[in-house]
């Protein structure tokens, strides 16, 4: 890499410098994409058998689980994230999840065998794409980082994979502990840097698929960089989730999974609940208990096992959530709106909790990625759907009722790609996660995103041995 081009890696929560990174320019990227595709035509991990495979990712994950406490602080001191959330939700999901995919490599699907038209013998096999590019945000750098990891090499591919500019120390740590598992040198590659190099390998011919989560609006930039080659793309872009609260659901419930929901990770979560929705007949009680409850929480130092919210990313998240708020005209601040008074140090804001906004402002519509939530009220079912599906984003939703009838026709109209009912957050490794409208296409998580990183082929044999003259063929089982 070239040695000049220098970034530091700042901690959050402290403004320090903790670390130096090289962006990688696209003679580095050239080196990478080109050890990646040298692995895959040698079939190096391409040509290893599903167990071979499955028992490799297998002791991977296990390495990573040995190092958690290690992996868990160097997480928290780049992203700023209290170090309990990595420790005990990013890290662990993170290993659940290559743990899965080792398994479902072992568990390849294609389309049984079949005769469908006279004579032949069709077969599907789904074959890894070949290299792909992944890249990850930096609100959850060693958790997507698996998400994507996990299928790419369960499937058989190649990878390089481009971590946030911010955020690259604990991905490095997953490519070193790759390597001590056994997965061969060059199929798994890491190259740091901002735009440039991202562009550098969005646009590069040989790789064959891009996975990324970021925003939308990069997500667009990336579809014009990867069109010329054709190349094959997962997004998983912006969010706004509704969280819709009816009067009958269990109210202290919804307040304690609507605290969770709006500012864990300090709201910079794509599923985070921004947009919070509750009945008329019961807002005036939520509100009373959402702003009590919200006002507890303790910001400060990540590193100490009490805090629940850590700093914002940078200077720069900071100043974009505060410019929301400066420009919210009509809408009142319920609760904190403002940088905490005795934390000089730091990218650190509070929650808060914002009521009278236009359900067509832009602090209603537009995704802030900070620790801001609006609340807004609704007078019945059909009001409350159409509000809730009123954004051009389609990532996450929940619903609240104890009315089951009703929780099934939202989640029927709600147009999310996950929709959760009397909770908020929670994901598993056995399902998949992604979005519809402009929050992407594609699937992480499940045995649905082992079926992004392949590509069917049919094989189709002639089984009569009889000689055809050269214009006979069949279609649909009729000679022709």
């Amino acid at each position: 890499m070239v040695k000049s081009a220098k970034r530091p890696i700042l901690n959050p929560a402290t403004e320090e410098i903790i670390a130096e990174t090289v962006d990688a320019g696209p003679r580095d990227v050239d080196r990478a994409v080109a050890a990646a595709k040298k692995s895959f035509d040698s079939g190096v991990w391409s040509g290893k058998s599903p167990a071979e495979r499955s028992t490799v990712i297998l002791k991977w994950a296990g390495l990573i689980e040995a190092d958690l406490a290690a992996l868990a602080e160097l997480e928290s001191r780049n992203t700023g994230k209290p170090v309990k959330l990595a420790r005990d939700g990013d890290i662990p999901f993170a290993v659940d999840n290559l743990r899965f995919f080792a398994a479902a490599a072992r568990c390849p699907e294609g389309a049984g065998t079949g005769e469908y038209s006279a004579g032949y013998t069709s077969v599907i096999r789904r074959e890894p794409v070949g290299v792909t590019a992944l890249i990850t945000p930096w609100n959850y750098p060693l958790m997507m980082a698996a998400w994507k990891l996990g299928p790419a090499l369960a499937a058989g591919n190649t990878c390089v994979i481009k971590p946030s500019r911010l955020t690259p120390l604990t991905t490095m740590e997953l490519g070193r502990l790759a390597l001590e598992a056994g997965i061969p040198e060059g199929v798994l590659n890491v190259v740091t840097g901002a735009e440039e190099t991202g562009r550098a390998l969005t646009s590069h011919p040989d790789v064959r698929m891009i996975s990324f989560t970021g925003d939308t609006e990069t997500g667009r930039k990336i579809m014009v960089q990867a069109s010329a080659t054709v190349k094959r793309l997962t997004f998983e872009l912006g969010g706004k989730a509704p969280f819709v609260v009816f009067a009958d659901a269990d109210l202290d419930a919804a307040v304690q999974g609507a605290v969770v929901a709006s500012f864990v990770n300090c709201g910079q979560d794509c599923t985070a609940a921004t947009r919070i929705y509750v009945e008329q007949s019961a807002l005036k009680r939520f509100t009373a208990a959402f702003v009590k409850e919200a006002g507890k929480l303790r910001v400060g130092d990540p590193s100490k096992p009490g805090t629940d919210m850590g700093p914002l990313i940078s200077a720069e998240q900071r100043a974009r959530v505060e410019g929301f708020l400066q420009r919210a005209k009509g809408a009142r601040v319920l609760l904190g709106g403002r940088r905490p008074k005795g934390l000089r140090q730091g990218f650190f804001f509070e929650p808060t909790i914002m009521a009278g906004a236009a359900q067509d402002s832009e602090l209603v519509q537009s995704e802030i990625f900070g620790p801001v939530v609006c609340l807004l009220g609704f007078n019945d079912e059909a009001q409350a759907l159409a509000l809730a599906n009123d954004v051009r984003y389609g990532l996450a939703g929940s619903v609240w009722t104890r009315d089951v009838q009703r929780a099934l026709r939202m989640v029927n109209g709600l147009r999310f790609g996950t929709v959760w009912v009397n909770d908020h957050l929670p994901l598993a490794s056995e399902m998949p996660h992604g979005g519809f409208k402009e929050s992407g296409f594609g699937k992480d998580l499940s045995k649905y995103a082992l079926e992004e990183y392949t590509v069917a082929k049919h094989v189709m044999f002639e089984t009569t041995g009889a000689a055809r003259k050269p214009w006979h063929y069949t279609v649909f089982g009729e000679p022709g």
